[in-house]
């Protein structure tokens, strides 16, 4: 069935489908308008955005707030906590110098392009277990300082970093888009996992470190004086460091999260039944949870960036009061990018992808692509295309082999990373930490996401041609 035929058996909703997406099409066109040109604060022109698409969608007054307002909760809850526990960490880690130890024990070991590989693999190590939000504020110093280092341009370092994070959150388990596609469509999680990292490492290695080459030349800025709350273009104070933690009790520190989520992921693993579990897998699926291994990495971080270093009490305090002040702008644009997901989820537009999706007919690796590129797009969320485009073509996996129903959660997982954009909240995150300009971020950020998406499918497709 063609996408004409597809529509005609729809009457009943085409018109207002075809409504949906035009409204939400010069929703987004505004936000770009008021901030890029009239030079709006983000986080004014995601309200104001917000407020077209869920008036011009005839939404109830009511909910045209209430939507919005849920969506900056949601996110806030979620990523806002960990930006401030992030922030917190990292100002640790610079004023110790422990930033700078990790630094120059990279550059010890890797000179030029080596800096490249090197900064791809940290994060593909971090990114394994923890969630893109986390891994790029516990990276943010790293990155920044290396790029001075070095003397390179920052998306020759950032590219790498976030290409890392972002394809190993979106393909390989234990991270929750591609667990969601593993339980719709029934895929079994070792062969997911096996096959999601064979996609991922060719992907990250074209999208990370040979695309940072155009990126840097297209978008040529170098580090910022601040990102994330940490000044960058000044040496840390280290007067009142007596000793400067070493180099394995600083990396200790900052995968330590990572150490407690990995344990969750394995508890899962080793016990699936959360029902009859050991008590030992809720312990894990406790202290792994993003909130509590950031607050307990955050503690021990007081100890081996704070007292072991000879700083008091109160300069702690100060150091970690410090680092919440320049993240509020984040937090809000992050929030307010938040509520736009919400507010186009609210009007209805990820329901109208869904019916259209519901009358195709093609293949079920290419339909779940699609449909979680269609949702991405409309409504800025990973986790949204990821469910509903799983649930759409969940009932046409039952005839499919095991090796197709894991590649098939992974089409799936590609497509939801496509073309980040305005309703993303992840697009003003990175936007912000690097101090880009919103046309800067679409250069980079944006045309790496939708290079992932693109070049993770083509690879999910090869291997379904020979397995």
């Amino acid at each position: 069935m063609s996408f004409m035929q597809a529509a005609t058996k729809a009457e009943a909703w085409t018109g207002h489908d075809t409504q949906l997406l035009v409204v939400a099409a010069i929703g987004i066109a505004l936000i770009v308008v008021l901030i890029a040109k009239l030079k709006f604060h983000p986080f004014l022109a995601l309200v104001l955005g917000s407020a077209f698409v869920g008036l011009a969608s005839n939404v109830e007054l009511a909910k045209v707030v209430s939507n919005f307002e849920d969506g900056v909760g949601g996110v806030l809850k979620e990523v806002g906590l960990l930006i401030a526990l992030g922030a917190m960490l990292g100002k640790l880690l610079a004023d110790s110098g422990g930033a700078n130890r990790v630094v120059d024990s990279l550059l010890a070991k890797a000179t030029g392009n080596k800096v490249v590989w090197m900064i791809t693999l940290v994060a593909v190590i971090i990114g394994l277990p923890m969630f893109f939000e986390i891994g790029l504020v516990l990276l943010l110093p790293v990155i920044v300082l290396v790029t001075q280092r070095s003397q390179m341009k920052l998306m020759r370092i950032a590219i790498p970093a976030l290409a890392g994070l972002s394809v190993l959150h979106g393909l390989v388990p234990p991270h929750p888009g591609p667990l969601i596609a593993i339980s719709a469509v029934k895929a079994d999680l070792g062969t997911t996992l096996g096959l999601g990292i064979l996609v991922a490492v060719p992907t990250v290695i074209i999208c990370g470190p040979l695309f940072s080459r155009l990126a840097a030349r297209w978008v040529p800025v170098d580090a910022p004086a601040v990102a994330g709350g940490i000044d960058t273009k000044h040496t840390a104070d280290l007067s009142d460091v007596k000793r400067q933690p070493s180099f394995p009790v600083t990396l200790l520190t900052i995968i330590f999260p990572v150490v407690l989520m990995l344990l969750k992921a394995l508890g899962d693993i080793i016990w699936p039944d959360a029902g009859s579990a050991p008590a030992i897998r809720t312990f894990f699926d406790f202290i792994g949870q993003p909130l509590v291994a950031m607050t307990l990495a955050v503690l021990l971080a007081m100890v081996t960036f704070g007292y072991a270093v000879g700083f008091k009490g109160s300069s702690i305090t100060t150091r970690l009061g410090q680092s919440l002040g320049p993240i509020a702008g984040i937090l809000l644009i992050v929030g307010a990018g938040g509520g736009f997901k919400q507010t186009l989820i609210g009007a209805g537009v990820g329901d109208a992808v869904k019916k259209w999706a519901e009358g195709a007919n093609m293949s079920v690796l290419v339909l779940g692509f699609i449909v979680a590129v269609a949702l991405r797009l409309a409504t800025g969320s990973a986790t949204v295309a990821t469910v509903t485009a799983a649930g759409i073509v969940a009932p046409l996996a039952s005839s499919l082999s095991p090796t197709h129903a894991a590649l098939l959660a992974l089409a799936v997982g590609a497509g939801s990373l496509f073309l980040s954009h305005v309703n993303d909240a992840g697009f003003w995150l990175v936007k912000e930490l690097f101090g880009l300009t919103v046309g800067q971020t679409f250069k980079t950020w944006s045309v790496m996401e939708t290079l992932i998406s693109l070049v993770g499918f083509a690879f999910v497709m090869l291997l379904s041609l020979v397995i």
